[in-house]
């Protein structure tokens, strides 16, 4: 049986790749997505993957998945620092939630330092890069097997 996961991505990581690359190396987001949409079918799992420039468009894709998906990987980007929006659209969600950070945001302006989405994540991967959504779905895969299982 396949889960559907949701993969939300925000503002300006549509620039992955061509961006600050000594900061987020090489790797494009569209890398990325396939990454994970094969890393998740050899899990099990079924990976739908969103990038937005616009707050209000990720609440839009958080409400429309509640109920529909098992859970929300975020990379919020820069609105992981300013967004209450999208904390409250997590909040509200249902599922298990991951925030995610290519960069080590602690490592960083101190601005960076405080994320509004950590306070509704179950878990909080930073600094590791893509590695760190193939590590989210896999925890994504072992809760689900241990829910199942319970």
């Amino acid at each position: 049986m396949t889960y559907p996961i949701l993969v939300l991505n925000g503002p300006n990581l549509n620039l992955l790749g061509t961006r600050e690359t000594s900061i987020y190396g090489s790797e494009t987001l569209a890398d990325i997505e396939s990454m994970c949409i094969a890393h998740g079918a050899n899990l099990g799992l079924r990976v739908v993957c969103y990038q937005s420039n616009h707050e209000g468009q990720l609440v839009e894709w958080i409400h429309q998945h509640r109920g529909a998906a098992e859970a929300v990987l975020i990379n919020a980007g820069a609105y992981s620092h300013t967004s209450i929006a999208i904390h409250d659209a997590l909040r509200a969600f249902e599922g298990f939630i991951v925030e995610i950070h290519l960069s080590n945001i602690y490592r960083r302006e101190q601005f960076r330092h405080h994320s509004h989405i950590s306070a509704a994540a179950d878990a909080v991967i930073c600094g590791l890069g893509s590695v760190g959504y193939r590590l989210a779905l896999d925890a994504v895969a072992n809760r689900l097997t241990s829910k199942k299982n319970d």
